[in-house]
Order: structure tokens, then C-alpha cells, then sequence
């Protein structure tokens, strides 16, 4: 089964993640089939990137979100790629 969920990719103490699109049991970081956005806590406020088109994609085939991926997309508007949230 397919995740949307974040991997992280920030230094110690500087955390900033992708939006992965991977197997459900694999590790956090494990290799992912797709990176589908970013999103970076340490800006203020926080920034976040998606490709909309290849959420949806993932999701009609089968995909679930993570609790905070679903959260980020929540707040995010449909029209536009990249927000601040």
C-alpha cells in the first residue's frame, strides 16, 4: 500500500521535509517512488510547495495521506502550487 507522508531531509535541528509518495512499511527515509512537494517549518510562517496534479494522481490510484500531509493539504488552496500556510 502507497503513503503520501514526509521524509526528512533538514540538518540536526534544522528540519525541513519532503512530500514523499511511498510503501506504507518502509522506513522514513527509505527510498520513495515520488517526491511530490516540500515543506519547510523554519520559515515564518511556514512554506509549502505541492504539485496539486500529482497528489490527485496518487490518490485516484489508491494512495492515502499521512494525518499531517492531509492537514497541510487541507489549508492549502486548490488553484495555486505553491503556498504559505
Amino acid at each position: 500500500m502507497l503513503m503520501i507522508r514526509l521524509a526528512r531531509v533538514g540538518a540536526r535541528k534544522q528540519p525541513h521535509y519532503r512530500i514523499v509518495v511511498i510503501e506504507k512499511d518502509r522506513a522514513r527515509n527509505g527510498r520513495s517512488v515520488e517526491v511530490v512537494g516540500t515543506y519547510n517549518p523554519r520559515t515564518n510562517p511556514a512554506t509549502v510547495t505541492l504539485k496539486r496534479d500529482r497528489i490527485d494522481y496518487w490518490v485516484g490510484n489508491g494512495a492515502q495521506l499521512s494525518e499531517r500531509v492531509g492537514k497541510l493539504l487541507a489549508q492549502a488552496p486548490a488553484a495555486e502550487p505553491a503556498i504559505t500556510a
